[in-house]
């Protein structure tokens, strides 16, 4: 059976960045705050493209590599991560999701699960000013300790019944955690946890620049970004299918 690499633990941190309205008032109350802790509507609004580069460290192998995360507005994002000289993408063109076999390095539409879970991935600023056109909403489940942080939680659901729990931090309302069930590198469905840190403001918005994420409880990877670039004129032709 073919596989695609999946970068799955990076869905649970762009789902962190999607809100809704028209819930009970103690989630909206939250999810507004949370879009002002993070540049605030006005500056979300005019951001139409973002490249993020930096590395990304998987401890199991003991390998670090580069990687770059391309994403546009509304709905498409590439991934280009180069290990051992080979550049292995994965990429939602707004219709198609697709991206390099691992075993014959070939590029090819993803399996179905796989590119249901990179769709949500390459939901942008649209999904987050505008949820109620996604189908997104989200509950408010209360406090909760996580390390040494006061968090609210809130669960996410999509329209297609996926979940996901965001942990915000009650004091500056950035996302501290988030979780939820991806599929992993070899197309298994896994529980993955990303820990957020590092946020510095680029363009106006708060964006972190450390995570460190746990699948099936136990350390996994570490992304580290160097540099954001922000409105650089993406053309769609970057997120085709090669």
């Amino acid at each position: 059976m073919k596989r695609i690499f999946s970068l799955c633990f990076l869905s649970i941190f762009l789902l962190s960045l999607t809100a809704s309205s028209g819930l009970s008032q103690t989630a909206e109350g939250i999810l507004a705050k949370m879009i002002e802790a993070q540049g605030g509507r006005k500056t979300l609004e005019k951001i139409k493209d973002t490249t993020i580069s930096g590395s990304l460290e998987i401890i199991q192998q003991g390998m670090t590599v580069t990687l770059t995360i391309y994403s546009k507005e509304p709905n498409k994002m590439r991934m280009d991560m180069e290990v051992m000289g080979t550049v292995i993408t994965q990429a939602f063109d707004g219709e198609t999701a697709w991206g390099t076999n691992m075993q014959t390095l070939s590029i090819e539409e993803m399996p179905e699960a796989q590119a249901e879970d990179f769709k949500r991935q390459a939901l942008g600023n649209d999904a987050l000013l505008n949820p109620k056109k996604y189908g997104i909403t989200f509950t408010y489940k209360g406090k909760e300790k996580v390390e040494d942080k006061d968090c609210f939680v809130l669960e996410q659901t999509f329209s297609d019944g996926f979940k996901a729990t965001l942990y915000v931090d009650s004091k500056n309302y950035l996302t501290y955690k988030t979780k939820a069930k991806s599929i992993g590198q070899m197309g298994i469905e896994v529980e993955s946890e990303n820990y957020m840190s590092d946020y510095k403001k680029v363009e106006g918005m708060m964006i972190p620049h450390t995570m460190t994420i746990f699948q099936d409880g136990e350390e996994a990877v570490i992304m580290t970004f160097t540099e954001v670039k922000i409105n650089t004129g993406l053309e769609d032709s970057l997120f085709k299918m090669e």
